[in-house]
Order: C-alpha cells, then structure tokens, then sequence
C-alpha cells in the first residue's frame, strides 16, 4: 500500500515536518488538528529543518513584549518585599491575617480572570485585551496609593490582579514567533522576570524609606502605563487569524483544551513549579540569616545567582533545543529543582554555610529559568491555534492557583513541621512531576513508531 506521505511534494513533508504535525488522511481540509498518537506524544521539539535563528520582526516582538511584561512584574514585585511591614502602618493593619489577605487578593482575582481574558483575546485580539488590562492594573495601582485604610487597600489589590493580561501577552508573542525560536523568545520573557525579581528584592526597601508603600503603588501605576505605550507603539501587529468567528468556536476551542492530555501534564507541572517556588521561600529567607546573610543583604546574593543562571540557560537550553533535545532539558530541569529540595531539607536542621546557599539557589534558578522558558512555548506549541489564548488561560490560571496553595500551605508546613517538613513535601511534589512529564516523547518519534 502506498504510504499517505508518498503522494506529498517534499516541500509538503518540509512543511508539516516544521510544524511537527503530519497530515492526516482523514482531515484533509480545514484547521490543523491536534494530534491523538499518544497523552504527549505530540510535545514538540525542534527539527534539524527549524531555522533557530530570529528574524527582525521576532527580535522585535520579544523585546517588546518582554518589557512589557517586566514593567508590569516589576510592579508587582517591588512591594513584595515591603508590604507586610508598611501595611501594619495602616488603620486595620495590625491584624496579620487581614495583611495576609490583602496580600493574597492580587493571586485571586488573577486565578479567576486569566481564563475569560484568555478567550477573550482569542474573539477579539490580544492587543485590546492587553491595554484593558493593564488600565485595569493602573486604576488598582491608584486605588492602593490612595488607600487610606486596609480594606481599600485590598481593594486596590483585588483591582490589580484583575488586569490578568499574562495569558494574552503570552499568546501574542506566539502569534508572532516560530516555534523553532518561541522557546527563545519566551526565555526572554522569563529572564526579564526573574531579574526584576531579584531588582525588587535589592531596592524595594530603599524605595519604601523614600515615597512609602503609597509611592511604590503610585510608581506601579506609572510602570503600568508606560507598558500600555510599548504594546501600541512598539509592540509589533498581531496578525487576525488566530480569531474565532463566534462563541460556538471559542467554546469548541476551549473544550479541545481542556480534553487534551499533553496541557494537561504541562498544566500540572506549572501549578507544581509555582507551588514549590513560593513555599521555599517561606523558610529560606531565615536558612539565609543562619548562614550568615543579613536580612538586608538578601538581594545581593538573589541577583547573582539569577544573573549567573541565566548565562548557563542560555548555553545549555537552546543548543539541546536546535539539537532536538527539548524534552531531555525539560526533564533536566525538573530533576534539578527536585534535587534542590532535597540538599535543603537534608540542610534544614544543619548550619549551611553561605556558599552552599549560594550554589543551590544558582541550581534553583537554572531549572525555574529554563521551565519558564520552555512550559509557555510547549503550551502554545500544543495547543490549537484558534484556542492558544484559551489555553494558555488555562495554564496561567493553575499558575496562579500553584502561587496561592504555595504560599498557604508552605505557611501551614513551616509553622507545623518546621522547614525539613516543609522541604520534604516540595520534594516530593517535584518528584511525582518528574513521574508524570517522563513519558512525554517527540512527535517525530510517535509517528515513526
């Protein structure tokens, strides 16, 4: 019998090749379709074929983009490091458990909107939804700066986090890259976040001391709105026919996402990672003080760990990936947090010394990075073009929820079982990850076989 593929041209088979999908005789017309071979037989990688180099326009799209998401995380995190202390300051602020909350309402409200804004930039474009949703964080931002009490100063939080634009920001720069380099880009993207991370953590007291926690919500604010300037000035056309043409369609695209057992898996895996992220730092800030750091000093070991971490992600992710290796980098990576959480619990109950405090977080944020990285392009890789904001949703959505039950139940196990409790559950909770993302496989490998 002759072979379904003997029939193409082979710029045909180039083609589908590419993209990582082979035709299917049964679906010859219309959109691409997901493929069944296997849970995560489809989980794409690279192919001698794929040009790893970024055009101009992609360059261009994934600075943009990039700094349009690290001026909104800048403007997240910089009040990370201050707010329980200039909260207490507040009228109400003396109840701990209502500064808690008001912390927390930012990650609520973000884990019940993602997905709506999603589909909303699937029906009507993703640069709409971006500069709504970075007015939405503005407006929050305000409200917080002029909150006169705890309660408006919830209030703001919830506001904020109903700018939930990560998922379309995400889908935009898929739209626009190839898959040969969206893990790139979307390295770009982590990178910019991790350091602005490590930035808050350095200068948020500073800052604090100088305009107060109003100031730093005012300076959000006005962080927020230079965003809104790159998405409609710098940010490049998003192209149209990523949209659906009615509700029917969105809601067909979002059940093909929550049926298809490849997101699933990624799905998990970020919940996992973002989970596992918050809950260390419930006890690594005081391992850092008993290795001899000062509390004050904390950024200026969080800064070059990051910054080093990254110059090793980019040596080491994306020549695996040019080499068709992305599924061993993935693995590696989980494997390494997974071994991170197990040194600090062996560590919980010693004295650690500084340098080994050191190398493990550079160990950390080696893995962070490069699953940063690669799970928001094997998600938009996945997923249906006409759903890859639905999808991405989706996994922002169990991002959000990862950050929540982080922080709650990494509270709950340091103050019950200590910090080996507490390290001991994140490392089985990386363990079973690595459990399930192990059988992903290539999709050239699936149709081979």
């Amino acid at each position: 019998m002759i072979s379904r593929h003997a029939v193409l041209r082979p710029s045909a088979r180039r083609a589908f090749r590419f993209r990582g999908q082979y035709p299917s005789p049964y679906r010859p017309t219309g959109p691409r379709p997901v493929s069944t071979l296997s849970p995560t037989s489809n989980l794409p990688t690279s192919t001698p074929d794929d040009d790893a180099r970024m055009t101009p326009a992609e360059r261009r799209a994934s600075a943009s983009l990039a700094l349009v998401f690290s001026l909104r995380m800048l403007g997240l995190f910089i009040v990370l490091p201050v707010f329980a202390l200039e909260a207490a300051r507040l009228p109400g602020g003396d109840d701990a458990a209502r500064v808690g909350l008001a912390m927390g309402m930012y990650g609520l409200t973000q884990a019940f909107l993602q997905i709506p804004l999603g589909l909303a930039s699937d029906r009507f474009g993703r640069k709409p939804v971006i500069v709504a949703g970075l007015l939405v964080f503005a407006l929050g931002s305000g409200i917080a700066a002029w909150a006169p009490d705890l309660t408006w100063l919830a209030i703001g939080r919830a506001v904020q986090g109903a700018g939930a634009i990560s998922a379309a920001v995400t889908a935009f720069l898929a739209d626009v890259t190839r898959d040969s380099v969206r893990t790139k880009s979307m390295a770009l993207v982590g990178g910019s976040i991790a350091l602005m991370f490590a930035l808050s953590l350095i200068f948020a007291p500073a800052l604090a001391g100088w305009v107060g926690l109003s100031g730093i919500f005012a300076l959000t604010g006005l962080l927020a709105l230079l965003a809104i300037a790159m998405v409609i000035w710098v940010a490049p056309a998003e192209p149209q026919e990523h949209r659906p043409s009615d509700m029917q369609h969105l809601r067909a695209g979002m059940a093909e996402v929550l049926r298809h057992r490849g997101l699933m898996r990624l799905n998990l895996g970020v919940f996992v990672l973002h989970a596992v992220q918050l809950a260390m730092w419930m006890a690594l800030p005081a391992m850092l003080v008993s290795a001899g750091l000062a509390k004050a000093s904390h950024g200026h070991l969080y800064l070059p760990a990051v910054a080093a971490s990254l110059v090793v992600m980019g040596g080491v992710l994306f020549p695996m990936e040019r080499r068709g290796r992305l599924r061993a980098a993935f693995l590696l990576a989980v494997a390494l947090i997974g071994a991170v959480q197990l040194a600090l619990w062996a560590l919980a109950d010693a004295s650690p010394g500084l340098w080994a405090m050191g190398l493990l977080l550079f160990v950390f944020f080696i893995g962070f990075n490069t699953l940063e990285a690669t799970l928001p392009s094997l998600v938009s890789r996945l997923a249906p073009a006409h759903a890859r904001g639905a999808a991405l949703g989706v996994y922002n959505t169990l991002q959000s929820v990862g950050l929540f039950v982080g922080g709650v139940v990494g509270g709950w196990l340091a103050h019950a079982h200590g910090a080996q409790g507490l390290f001991a559950v994140c490392s089985v909770a990386m363990l079973v990850w690595l459990v399930v993302a192990w059988p992903m496989q290539a999709p050239s490998s699936a149709a081979r076989r």
